[in-house]
């Protein structure tokens, strides 16, 4: 059985945790509140996972979901009665968190050295989006908690959180403004926010 196992629960609750504040560090007690949202998608998502399937009991008690114990707690391999289902949905999942990941990593790596030197970025992954450690933070959640292992909480939370580092993205953008002024502008007019343009080449 995939659930039931609490230890993982909490190695994985951990391990996630650390690396999110490690790469998407909140700076103020305001961007701490909008983490919250995240932390708390951590915790139930890999309760969910590894130790009680609340999703699965919730659709077996109120749309009569027939359960296959054998196929554990995964919704597709529940719904379509395979462990092929959870299968193709794991590789998709982590395919796409794979393409998060690699822009959260490359987004604080440029953001790190712009900090220290005191100036603006707009080269590398900054050339095609303005908030590439966003736009992987959002692609992690996605693949995690609605392709791969999709439960009722992070199907709910998902929204949440964009909206959170959405309103936190424009906060930041209005500092920006302040201390870069026209060339942060000009940096806004040319360079979109989240999803890159095809047709802009790579700095």
């Amino acid at each position: 059985m995939h659930f039931g196992t609490w230890g993982l629960a909490v190695i994985f609750v951990v391990l996630v945790s650390w690396l999110f504040y490690r790469y998407v560090a909140p700076q103020s007690w305001k961007e701490w509140s909008r983490a919250g949202a995240l932390q708390a998608f951590i915790i139930a998502f890999y309760a969910e996972m590894y130790g009680f399937p609340l999703t699965i009991y919730f659709l077996a008690r109120f749309f009569g979901l027939d359960l296959v114990w054998g196929e554990g707690g995964n919704l597709w391999a529940q719904i379509f009665g395979t462990q092929a289902a959870h299968i193709v949905a794991m590789v998709l999942g982590y395919t796409i968190v794979f393409v998060g990941a690699t822009l959260v990593a490359h987004g604080w790596r440029r953001i790190h050295q712009a900090r220290k030197e005191g100036r603006l970025v707009t080269e590398g992954v900054y050339s095609r989006m303005r908030h590439p450690q966003y736009t992987g933070l959002f692609l992690i959640v996605f693949g995690e908690g609605i392709v791969h292992w999709p439960t009722i909480i992070s199907v709910a939370a998902f929204p949440i959180i964009v909206l959170a580092y959405t309103l936190l993205a424009r906060k930041e953008e209005r500092q920006m403004v302040e201390k870069f002024g026209d060339t942060y502008r000009e940096y806004q007019r040319s360079v979109p926010m989240f999803v890159p343009r095809r047709n802009r080449p790579q700095q």
